[in-house]
This record gives C-alpha cells, structure tokens and sequence, in this order.
C-alpha cells in the first residue's frame, strides 16, 4: 500500500516517521520544506501539492492544527479531493469536528473514495515509539484494509463505530485530559504547602486511585520545571472549545467544562498561547509564590517501552 502524508508537525511527523521506519512507500507534504527535506533524505517521496500526493497514493492521511487549515487542504483546487478517485482512503489524523468531517466526507463519498477519522491520544512521546493509541471511525472493510499501516504508527488500535465517532471519543478524552491538569494544579499546591516530599507525593499518587495518566506524564516535566509536555495552550483550548461545542448541540449544560475553559483562557493570557499547557499549573505556583520543582524527574518525557506491533483492541 502507498501512503501519503500531509502535516508533519509535532505528531504527524512522529506518525510518518513510524511508516518510514518500518519501511512502508510514503510520500509526504508539508509546508515546512525543512521537514519535508528531512523525510527525503531518509528515503520518502515528497509531493509537489496535495492533489499531486493524493494522485499517487492508495492511503491519504492528513494530520493538521486547524479544522480551518484542513478543510484548505482537502477542498482546495489543488487539494486532496481533487486528487481522489475510486477506493483510495482519506484518513483524518487530526483532533478536529465531527461535523467538519462528516461535511468533507460527503465530498470524498462523491468521488467514490472513502473517509476514515482515526485520531490519536497518548502523547508525543509514544508517538515517535509507534506506541500511541488510534481510534478509527467509519467503515469496517476500509479499516481492516489499513490495519497494517495502523498497527505501525499505533498500539493499541480501536474501531470505534461509524464516521465521526472516533472524533468524538478524542474530543472527550482531550477534555478529561484538561480536567485532570487543571487538578493537578491545586493537589501539587496543598502538597507543596502541607511539606510532603514532592518525589514521594509523585509515586504516591501513581500507585494510588488518585492517578492518571497526566499525572504520569504531565507531572514529571511540572516536577522538573521545563513543563515541556509538546503541546501548547492554544491547543488546549481548541479541544476544550470543540467539547463544548458537542454538548452545546447536544444540548447538554455542563458545570466543570466551562470553568476549564475560563482557567485555560486565563493560562494563555498570562503565558502565551504558544506556552506548554502543562503550565497552566503556574497559575497556581504565581499565586501562592512557590514551585513545584522536585530532583530527579526529566525535561522531556521519552517512550521506554520497546517499540512492538500494534493490535486491535
């Protein structure tokens, strides 16, 4: 199967570079032509535009910051859609709309091609390890054909039912995620307040029913200070605003969503909006004048566990 690749950033370049890795016919597009030198360099294809890539391959995959940004890739006249003709896959990567995919897929159903939405969560990290999870929506036969290419840039990979619902489960998963920083923020403070031991607190925590895997994750670069978790207020706020957005036309009020926002958008003001979202816990370490800081804990958060297959789960 040829695959081509569009938006090379933080995690779509971690996901090609999985494909490369593990020896799949890939062709790549970006804007960045840094990036898309450094795929050539290592034995990818790179396209000239998205209907040139979309030409070419059998498997498109788009991984983009902005439903705005993807929409202009896809229905562009130089776009992917326009480079579509009968079975070829177009698999969104991107934490984006339901109803922005549904709208763009009547497009690619036109064509006689067939939209998957397969969003990923676990971080960056497992991203570069081909250990990330993937969730895919859309049909069942169009996701068996691609499981290979799933199970190398992912590990544990779920179909998750019709077009759109993989969406929706990564909007959710995105929102908890946010709940559990901002609450990590006012535990890290009492603990700090109360003297614990912070590198003990930590363990405490992971091994108690208070974990998550924020805490996992997230803590560890809070604890070191560089808060560099690869994923920036800005972000953030894109997925909580798109969570809200669902329950708005669900009709669902909501009591703890709304307040994260509010806490977010005050994050972004006081840090920037390209700031580390791990640092919204500074809101609080600034408003109490102290830190967080513990020895022993990385800057950067890397995989450890050895790279393996991918399954269905």
């Amino acid at each position: 199967m040829k695959v081509g690749f569009i938006g090379l950033g933080n995690v779509g370049g971690k996901l090609a570079g999985s494909l490369l890795r593990n020896n799949f016919d890939l062709t790549v597009r970006d804007l960045d032509k840094n990036l898309t030198q450094s795929f050539k360099d290592l034995g990818a294809k790179v396209a000239n535009s998205a209907k040139e890539l979309a030409e070419q391959v059998d498997l498109i995959i788009t991984c983009l910051p902005s439903t705005k940004i993807c929409a202009e890739v896809m229905e562009a006249e130089d776009g992917i859609i326009s480079g579509l003709s009968e079975n070829k896959i177009w698999l969104e990567m991107s934490t984006t709309d339901e109803a922005e995919i549904k709208r763009i897929s009547k497009k690619i159903i036109e064509k006689k091609a067939i939209p998957l939405d397969g969003p990923v969560s676990g971080g960056c990290h497992r991203a570069a390890t081909g250990n990330i999870a993937i969730f895919v929506g859309g049909e069942r036969k169009a996701f068996d054909k691609i499981l290979p290419v799933l199970t190398v840039m992912g590990r544990k990979i779920l179909h998750t039912g019709e077009l759109g619902s993989a969406t929706v489960l990564k909007v959710i998963t995105n929102y908890l995620a946010s709940v559990h920083l901002v609450a990590l923020g006012e535990a890290w403070t009492v603990a700090k307040k109360s003297n614990l031991d912070l590198a003990k607190a930590y363990k405490g925590i992971a091994v108690s029913s208070g974990n998550s895997f924020v805490h996992e994750t997230e803590s560890q670069v809070i604890l070191n200070g560089s808060y560099n978790i690869n994923f920036t207020m800005d972000l953030v706020l894109k997925d909580t605003g798109l969570f809200d957005d669902l329950a708005r036309k669900l009709n669902t009020p909501l009591e703890i969503s709304p307040k994260v926002v509010e806490i977010f958008k005050d994050g972004q003001k006081k840090y920037g909006s390209r700031a580390w979202s791990s640092m919204i816990v500074k809101r609080m370490e600034d408003a109490n004048n102290i830190n967080f800081r513990a020895s022993g804990f990385p800057s950067e958060l890397t995989d450890n566990e050895p790279e393996e297959k991918g399954y269905e789960i």
